[in-house]
């Protein structure tokens, strides 16, 4: 039996790390993961006590900020009171809150529908895909974008447009018939952002247009597919914000051919763009929703799924169809209805908005300074900074990488106070940074993120 001993240091626990914990996740993309202490608010703390500004709150985990009291005052609550149930028995905390987020979604959407939960936003696409497969008639193949991610498991990775996820471990059933998104700064030259968005939806109907296609029998009026997985802003492709009509037009061929829409809120949902759910800015109805992360703001495992009444009630979607043992926990369900009782009582439809105008006015003067930066964009405070050589358009992923880790040194000299930068990478080519600050981020810390990124490229291109 291990004993540990009261107290390591960084360098004894790194070399535990390397003798016995997996490296199959993603900590070591870099060579030497940096050690936190504590975190609150915007800012993660080192054993030093240093502040570093976190600008991608746990992958937009932690939108409400880290050790939120309220949040953690209701986790507290439900310790002390139940933990833990079985999962075949019910609990008050996940009723409420599967009519809470249904009773929403029939409000803005007119869509009556329920809610079943799992832990991670992977394990919730795959019980989607449980649910779809099954309402159509067990069609296995699905479309998705390019871009696009919705998780890691074998489920998921299927509809993950990135192939080495995959590579070593294969997949179950079809993967998907992949779609081109429309990612304006690297589209067609002379071609508007809703050009471009018109001609990926009327290429895209052309598939059912033939038999040849290989999507659509025209005489039996089906298609082999079932549903198209989106998310309304693509997350890890680098925080990419489709046309406006994009979605309602890309619907109208769905509704056309049978095919359903299948939403993926996992990174984007929770306000993150300034609505509860990001499809809201685009004017469609999902057939299936899924949501997490934010959902308990990091404090418990818990996701879910929303479905149409008629593709999850009991009938079609009996018991026992797909399960966890900790799917609906009183310590996740419990947080996640305190995270939506607070969040709705708050002005996030104004704030978010407005603190993300603020924000991208600031990244579009780095621009100026900075031919660097190749394109900046966002919806809320989801926003985007692509980084290029200087031609302002060849991606330039080791300056990602450069101002990644300089960022972690927590040495930049700001206003005379050293502080680091907490920065995540993404997009096609992993040279963008993925802004994803804490929804209460305030002006001062906003101006304080500019400084920090401008003194950090001051730093990294001049290396």
């Amino acid at each position: 039996m291990y004993d540990a001993p009261a107290s390591l240091s960084e360098a004894e626990l790194r070399e535990l790390d390397a003798q016995y914990c997996s490296w199959g996740d993603t900590v070591h993309y870099v060579d030497q993961p940096k050690f936190f202490e504590s975190c609150d608010g915007s800012y993660m703390f080192d054993a030093q006590g240093r502040a570093y500004l976190d600008l991608q709150m746990w992958y937009s985990t932690a939108n409400f900020g880290y050790r939120n009291p309220r949040l953690v005052e209701a986790a507290h609550r439900q310790l002390d009171r139940m933990p833990q149930v079985a999962s075949s028995h019910l609990h008050r905390e996940k009723i409420e809150l599967a009519a809470l987020i249904a009773r929403d979604v029939e409000a803005k959407f007119g869509a009556k529908g329920r809610v079943h939960f799992n832990v991670g936003g992977a394990q919730a696409v795959d019980d989607s895909l449980k649910i779809v497969r099954n309402v159509s008639g067990g069609r296995t193949r699905m479309f998705s974008f390019q871009g696009g991610y919705h998780g890691r498991t074998l489920g998921a990775s299927t509809v993950t447009s990135s192939y080495r996820y995959r590579r070593r471990f294969g997949h179950f059933g079809d993967t998907a018939h992949f779609v081109e998104f429309p990612y304006a700064f690297r589209g067609p030259k002379g071609m508007s952002k809703e050009e471009y968005g018109a001609k990926i939806v009327a290429d895209f109907a052309r598939l059912f247009e033939s038999d040849f296609h290989a999507v659509y029998d025209v005489k039996a009026q089906e298609s082999e597919f079932a549903a198209f997985y989106v998310e309304p802003v693509q997350g890890t492709g680098g925080y990419i914000v489709p046309p406006m009509n994009f979605f309602k037009d890309l619907k109208k061929v769905l509704d056309q051919y049978g095919v359903m829409l299948v939403v993926d809120e996992v990174q984007m949902g929770m306000y993150r763009t300034g609505k509860l759910w990001a499809i809201e800015h685009f004017g469609v109805t999902p057939d299936v929703m899924i949501f997490g992360k934010s959902v308990t703001n990091g404090l418990n495992p818990l996701s879910g799924v929303w479905a149409k009444e008629e593709y999850i009630n009991p009938t079609v979607f009996p018991p026992g169809s797909t399960h966890s043992t900790f799917n609906a926990n009183p310590m996740g369900t419990s947080v996640a209805l305190e995270t939506l009782r607070m969040a709705m009582g708050m002005d996030y439809e104004r704030s978010v908005p407005e603190k993300g105008a603020y924000f991208l006015e600031g990244l579009k003067e780095l621009q100026k300074r900075w031919p660097q930066i190749g394109d900046v964009d966002g919806l809320g405070l989801a926003l985007r900074c692509e980084l290029c050589q200087e031609d302002g358009f060849t991606p330039d992923k080791a300056l990602m990488d450069r101002m990644v880790a300089e960022g972690l040194r927590g040495d930049l000299d700001v206003d005379g106070k050293k502080m680091g930068l907490i920065l995540n990478v993404g997009g096609y080519y992993k040279n963008v940074i993925t802004l994803a600050p804490c929804l209460d981020i305030t002006r001062e810390e906003i101006d304080l993120a500019l400084k920090l990124l401008d003194a950090l490229l001051r730093r990294c291109v001049q290396a």
